[in-house]
């Protein structure tokens, strides 16, 4: 279980990073802007990404209150590009955190997740899937955003001793 662990927190550091390199390119009024009407900012997607963190492993897993207003995630917001960087921050550090800790039992605790049971290493495996699609939708946006001018947010790969 400590490779599975190793492997899903080097997915989830990835994953902050090249969302941070992204909003760094950035200005409030582009990480608030919508393609269209149905479609979401990358400050919706982002909070989002937080709601699902708040509500799987925040309440979930280290039983801390939270009453999620899913729909709201998605509604018209203005949230600063600052303000974006630090939320990442601190919902990427409390996953990382949290799956640090746990031990084997913990991961194989279950928890209900919508109409089913899932255990806790499936929804670490879900939320890095989760947030890796979420991830592209706001590499595309920053890219339609930025066209020329935008910097690939490619991260190396570590190399595993």
């Amino acid at each position: 279980m400590k490779e599975i662990k190793n492997m899903l927190n080097d997915r989830f550091e990835v994953i902050e990073r090249r969302i941070v390199l992204v909003l760094e390119q950035l200005n409030d009024e582009q990480v608030n802007w919508r393609p269209n009407e149905s479609s979401n900012s990358i400050s919706n997607l982002i909070v989002h990404i937080s709601g699902n963190i708040n509500d799987r492993i925040g309440k979930g897993m280290n039983k801390i209150p939270f009453t999620r207003d899913r729909d709201g995630e998605f509604e018209v917001h203005f949230i600063s590009k600052n303000d974006l960087i630090e939320n990442i921050k601190t919902s990427f550090h409390e996953v990382k955190e949290t799956l640090m800790a746990m031990d084997n039992e913990g991961l194989l605790q279950t928890q209900k997740t919508g109409n089913r049971e899932q255990t806790n290493l499936e929804i670490f495996i879900q939320s890095a899937t989760h947030f890796s699609e979420h991830m592209g939708q706001i590499l595309y946006i920053a890219k339609i955003l930025k066209d020329e001018d935008y910097l690939t947010t490619t991260v190396p790969k570590k190399k595993r001793i």
